[in-house]
C-alpha cells in the first residue's frame, strides 16, 4: 500500500510554531511600565536624576564622573578591616587625565532604603555627600534641601 500523502495547504508558505493561532508571544509588560526596567537600571535612573539636580546649580560636575558599583570592595580600600559601617558612596579624585569620580554603591542603599521614595531620597543623599566632599564643602551648602526629607 501507498502512505498517505499528507494533505497541502492552500498557501503554500512554510507552516511556523504557532501555539493555537494566538502569533507571536510578546514581551511580559510594556517598556512604559516599571517591571520591564530592571533594580539596577532604575537605580541608575535615580543617580542620574539626583546628578542633573545638582549639575543645574554647581557647572563643574560637569567634568566628574559618576558610577555605580554594586558593593564596596575590601580589595582597594573601600571597606577597611574593623570598620562596622559599609560606605555608601565614595570619591576618587583624578589623577593625570582620568576625572574626578563620584561612585554610589547600589547594594548597600537599597538594603537601607524599603520603598522607591526612600531610594530616591537617600541616593540623593549620598550623592549630595560625596560632592560636598569632592568640592570641600558643608553638603547644605551643596544643597539646601540636605537632611530636611
Amino acid at each position: 500500500m501507498d502512505s498517505p500523502v499528507p494533505p497541502r495547504r492552500a498557501d503554500s508558505r512554510p507552516r511556523r510554531r504557532d501555539r493555537h493561532g494566538r502569533g507571536m508571544r510578546g514581551p511580559i509588560a510594556p517598556p512604559q511600565v516599571p517591571l520591564a526596567i530592571s533594580r539596577a537600571e532604575a537605580f541608575d535612573d535615580l543617580v542620574r536624576d539626583s546628578v542633573t539636580r545638582l549639575e543645574r546649580h554647581w557647572p563643574q560636575l560637569a567634568g566628574v564622573e559618576f558610577a555605580v558599583q554594586e558593593v564596596p570592595r575590601s580589595d582597594n580600600g573601600e571597606v577597611r578591616e574593623g570598620d562596622d559601617a559599609v560606605p555608601l558612596g565614595r570619591v576618587t579624585e583624578g589623577v593625570g587625565e582620568r576625572p574626578d569620580r563620584v561612585i554610589v554603591f547600589r547594594r548597600p542603599v537599597e538594603i537601607r532604603s524599603r520603598t522607591r521614595d526612600e531610594r530616591a531620597l537617600l541616593v540623593h543623599e549620598v550623592v549630595v555627600e560625596q560632592v560636598a566632599e569632592l568640592l570641600g564643602l558643608a553638603p547644605e551648602s551643596v544643597d539646601p534641601r540636605y537632611g530636611q526629607d
